[in-house]
Parts: structure tokens; sequence; C-alpha cells
């Protein structure tokens, strides 16, 4: 934890594998991602699912958004005040909100000054 807790980048479990093995050179990948998935569950962490790549991992597990850049790849912390509405509206419908992740998409400001890949 304390290897996700330095990195604010929102790393792969790939990722953090390579860091935690710099420093425990037996570990396992499959150590790493069974312990990113318990302390997960736990609570402790946030997972983040990224359609079309590997999910991403968050120490800050406050309710928050997250923006995910088209261009290079990262996942930015958006902070924006969480929309509780969102919740209580749904919850008068019937269902039984717990939270909801917002993932916002495009390019940072960083690519954006870069211009655009062409598609093949």
């Amino acid at each position: 934890m304390a290897a996700l807790q330095r990195d604010r980048s929102h790393p792969t479990a790939d990722a953090i594998y390579h860091v935690v093995k710099a420093e425990l050179p037996h570990i396992s990948l499959g150590t790493v991602y069974r312990n990113l998935k318990l302390l997960s569950h736990a609570g402790h962490i946030l997972e983040i699912e990224i359609a079309g790549g590997p999910n991403r991992y968050d120490f800050r597990t406050e309710h928050h958004y997250h923006f995910h850049c088209e261009g290079c790849g990262r996942v930015i912390d958006v902070d924006l005040p969480y929309q509780h509405h969102i919740d209580e509206d749904l919850s008068a419908m019937g269902f039984a909100v717990s939270r909801h992740a917002i993932q916002f998409y495009g390019r940072c400001s960083d690519c954006q000054l870069r211009p655009a890949r062409q598609a093949n």
C-alpha cells in the first residue's frame, strides 16, 4: 500500500509490481494482484475500471471523479464536488445506490498542445 500511497498517477497493477519488486525481489505479480483486490474490497484503496485498458488503483478513497486522457493514457483526479443528488435521485426511483463513479474522457492540457495521432 505504501507504493500506491507514494504514486498519485493511478498506476496499474503491473506498474505497482515493478516498484514493489525493487524493494521485495521475490514478490510475484500474482501476489500484487491479490493484495490489490483485497485492499480494494476492504475499502482501503479504489480500483478504477478503464474501458479498453488495465484497471488503475487510487489511494484516495473518498468519493471523487477521474479524467482519462485519450492521448497519453493518464488518469487524473477531478476535484469537483461529489454530486450526492444523483444517488438520491436514483434512490427515489427505487435503486439502492451505495455510490457512483463518473469518468470523463478527452485530452489533458498537455496533449491538447500536441497534434492528435492519426489512425492508420
